[in-house]
């Protein structure tokens, strides 16, 4: 027994150390596109944090969604985040599942730059739309009366650029149309139903996607039309970036 594991071990380290090897020779040639992606998920932060100091709260405008689905309220709108962050974990451990499995069809650092080149591009277009129109924020501490629907002057720029994470992302305003949530779910989800291999887990991933959808509206963190514009925004994004990528 103790021969076999022995054995077993040694296979996995030395799949572990040449997985390791091919993807440092690919982030060598790909380091820009991955550096790029990520100071731009800073930009948008920042983006995020300089539309709360425009915000305004006020009555929550009409919305369908918010007629249909009950409230949850705000001690269970750990719900849609516990949701949100399953996806997203389970994607990050899946880019890095050719380290330890043998069944290999991606490669992780070229996955990160195709899944970077889409959030960005979407990520792009929400600061844009959420610039043009600021909307009361239906959210509980954006409302009227929140000590923290509005953000006072800042006493400095640095105070701006340090976006105050993770505080300032939990409890921001402003930026609504549309969901950063729904970006980051659908982007993770189309791009495992492409390369991903198990047709029960890309079905079960699209449920929770449709499930977190319905949570967001009924935690009202948002209004249903920005989840319905992301919705269609991102999988467009998606489907046009992806077929000027290379293969």
């Amino acid at each position: 027994m103790s021969l076999y594991i022995g054995r077993e071990a040694s296979k996995l380290w030395k799949r572990v150390c040449s997985e390791t090897t091919t993807e440092i020779n690919l982030l060598a040639e790909n380091w820009k596109y991955i550096l790029g992606g990520l100071i731009f998920q800073y930009i948008h932060g920042l983006a995020a944090r300089g539309v709360h100091y425009l915000h305004r709260p006020g009555p929550s405008l009409q919305d369908a969604g918010f007629f249909l689905l009950p409230e949850l309220g705000s001690d269970k709108a750990y719900i849609s985040e516990t949701v949100f962050t399953s996806i997203f974990l389970s994607f990050v451990l899946w880019t890095f599942h050719p380290f330890i499995f043998k069944t290999k069809k991606i490669f992780t650092v070229l996955i990160w730059c195709r899944v970077l080149a889409f959030l960005v591009a979407c990520q792009f277009l929400r600061i844009i739309t959420f610039y043009s129109t600021q909307l009361p924020g239906p959210n509980y501490h954006c409302r009227e009366g929140s000590k923290l629907a509005t953000l006072p002057r800042p006493n400095s720029v640095l105070e701006v650029f340090l976006i105050n994470f993770p505080r300032g992302v939990l409890y921001g305003c402003g930026d609504l149309i549309f969901s950063s949530h729904m970006i980051f779910s659908l982007v993770f989800v189309w791009t495992y139903h492409k390369y991903g291999t198990r047709r029960f887990i890309k079905q079960c991933a699209w449920l929770a996607v449709i499930a977190q959808s319905f949570l967001i509206v009924a935690s009202r963190k948002h209004y249903t039309v920005d989840v319905i514009v992301a919705w269609y925004t991102v999988n467009l994004v998606v489907f046009f970036i992806d077929k000027k990528l290379p293969g």
